[in-house]
């Protein structure tokens, strides 16, 4: 978690050079513009990233995609691992420690949107697209 807050910092500190130095290209936009002076997203991903203090100060906006309790468990069961799940592990182990971080989550004070997972893949996009832009034209 040290090396990601690190690497997230790395980025925030100049997004182009730090693009450049992973090996990723960085073009100028269709209208020519300076890259250096353009917006640039930084998206991280992952779950118990809201329960890591570190990062809570780097955040600018949270979405958090929550699923009901049967429906977890039925996509949970519909996963092929290489070693399968232990029976009871779901229940004994899995929803309790989701429901324990998700009230540390809560209780950090993050201004988190919840996103609702039973939605399409292609609806939860739209609309944390939309609210990103709206938030980026709401700064220009």
């Amino acid at each position: 978690m040290d090396a990601m807050v690190n690497t997230v910092k790395g980025w925030m500190e100049n997004p182009v050079k730090f693009a450049r130095s992973h090996g990723v290209t960085v073009s100028p936009a269709s209208d020519g513009s300076d890259p250096e002076r353009e917006i640039h997203i930084l998206i991280i991903e992952g779950f118990l990233l809201y329960n890591y203090k570190p990062l809570l100060d780097i955040y600018s906006k949270c979405y958090y995609v929550t699923i009901p309790y049967g429906e977890c468990k039925r996509r949970r069961s519909m996963r092929t691992y290489t070693v399968p799940d232990p029976p009871g592990l779901f229940d004994g182990h899995v929803w309790p420690m989701y429901l324990k971080h998700r009230l540390e989550m809560e209780n950090s004070g993050q201004d988190i949107q919840y996103l609702d997972g039973m939605r399409t893949k292609d609806e939860l996009y739209n609309q944390v697209y939309e609210d990103i832009q709206n938030s980026l034209l709401n700064v220009l």
